[in-house]
């Protein structure tokens, strides 16, 4: 094993084990995946690493859970090409993008409800707790994923949410 990958491995496990609960303790279930075609296929290949509800909160589009699936094959999982469709028919037929929501105003909040809550549950949000310039990386991120965020929305939504999710200190 090459150093660079023993120092990923290493990495890796610590951060499995500062996460993985202690034995003797009770973990609060998940909630359930709804039922349908391609149900089996997420417990089976996804649940393996994540938790029903980080999947839930994703709300992306089929084109989106689609790189998303890509990306994750590109880490690691194990999902033979034959089912690869119907993953991403079931992903987004249950965890895409509520509908748009218009506003007029361009402020910060408005734009976090319209262009953000949209794929976004505010928890998934909360828990990013981001510097300005942070958050502007972030949102730029999210416009190449195929945010409606304008280069003069960028900056109002960045300065809101450092206010409403600053760094922890």
């Amino acid at each position: 094993m090459t150093r660079h990958a023993r120092a990923c491995a290493i990495a890796a496990l610590t951060c499995l084990a500062a996460v993985a609960p202690s034995a003797g303790h009770a973990q609060a279930p998940a909630a359930p995946l709804p039922d349908g075609p391609g149900r089996a296929i997420v417990e089976a290949r996804c649940l393996v690493c994540h938790d029903a509800d980080i999947i839930a909160g994703q709300r992306l589009s089929e084109a989106g859970w689609g790189r998303e699936l890509d990306k994750m094959i590109r880490w690691g999982a194990r999902v033979p090409d034959s089912d690869r469709a119907t993953l991403v028919a079931y992903l987004s037929a249950h965890f895409a993008p509520a509908p748009a929501v218009s506003h007029e105003s361009a402020g910060g909040e408005a734009v976090f409800q319209r262009a953000c809550g949209t794929c976004h549950g505010e928890d998934i949000v909360a828990g990013q707790r981001l510097s300005e310039a942070g958050w502007t990386r972030e949102v730029d991120k999210m416009v190449r994923w195929g945010a409606r965020v304008d280069a003069a929305e960028t900056a109002a939504l960045a300065r809101y949410l450092a206010t409403r999710f600053p760094p922890r200190r």
